[in-house]
């Protein structure tokens, strides 16, 4: 591995039933991810209740759901912190968070020193699902993460939020150079290209892990970024593929190498990201007023 590549492990898990038992293997599959070299250990979405949401007409279980939520003081947390600082390897935990009203939908970076690098909060809630139950986020933010291959800024956003060209849009305006993907949703050929998209277009890096099947249907992913390299023989830009892993459904930890030096060279001198955008035609993405066929009443602007 050149000096300048992150590690990043994709950890595609089923989840075993527990809260317990999901720290346990959460643990398990870190161990094994920093034993083969990564720097950067990722989760899937709300990990600790496996992607779990009770029916909101169903007072009963909405209470009994929110119960589980838990918070950066709780063992679990304070647990995958220090495991972090032990493997000098930064973990992405995923979890229900309580709040002081609804639970929300995060994750945790935890660097290698086993310090708090990073808490994003999913912002694009699925609203028209059962996600009604869980408050949304109010941004997005970029931390910059020390690792063996030096520091990297890194973001997130949490499975749905990728459908949505202005959150990596965003992330890369604040200098991220890799996002961050937890996820809980079937993978299809359309997601995939979507999530192309928003590394093709940002010019970033992008690790997303999925469930495993039976949970999900797995295809934990992970793209560099660079759509295009030189070729010597024509002496042009050549479309090139950018993926780095593409998993099946089995459980496994999924490795994948970012080149962080020739992502930033590709940065430098590329034409996407912020090199040539008019900010000043773009007004209209900040308005507020939807207009049909658009109108959702469950949705939460």
């Amino acid at each position: 591995m050149a000096g300048s590549a992150l590690r990043v492990a994709l950890l595609q898990l089923s989840y075993p039933g527990t809260q317990e038992a999901a720290w346990a293997k959460a643990e398990a599959a870190c161990r094994e991810a920093a034993r083969r070299g990564a720097d950067v250990a990722l989760l899937p979405e709300m990990w600790n209740i496996g992607y779990r949401l009770p029916n909101p007409d169903d007072a009963s279980a909405v209470q009994a759901w929110r119960r589980e939520a838990q918070t950066l003081e709780d063992t679990a947390l304070v647990r995958m912190r220090e495991l972090a600082g032990e493997l000098a390897m930064a973990i992405a935990a995923t979890y229900l968070e309580r709040g002081v009203g609804l639970p929300r939908n995060a994750v945790t970076v935890f660097d290698r020193h086993g310090e708090t690098a990073l808490t994003y909060r999913k912002v694009h809630t699925c609203d028209f699902g059962d996600e009604c139950l869980v408050e949304p986020g109010e941004g997005f933010s970029v931390a910059t993460l020390d690792t063996a291959a030096g520091p990297v800024a890194v973001g997130a956003m949490i499975c749905y939020d990728r459908e949505f060209p202005e959150s990596a849009r965003v992330l890369m305006l604040k200098g991220a150079e890799l996002i961050l993907v937890p996820n809980a949703c079937p993978w299809d050929r359309n997601r995939e290209a979507q999530l192309q998209s928003r590394a093709f277009e940002n010019m970033v890096g992008i690790a997303m892990a999925n469930y495993a099947a039976p949970d999900e249907n797995g295809g934990s992913t992970a793209i560099d970024g660079m759509a295009y390299g030189w070729d010597e023989e024509t002496q042009d830009a050549k479309a090139r593929d950018m993926t780095l892993v593409k998993a099946g459904g089995a459980e496994g930890v999924y490795l994948a190498d970012f080149d962080l030096d020739a992502l930033r060279r590709y940065r430098s001198s590329e034409t996407w990201g912020d090199a040539f955008r008019k900010p000043r035609t773009y007004a209209a993405m900040l308005g507020q007023m939807v207009r049909d066929p658009f109108v959702r009443r469950e949705s939460r602007r």
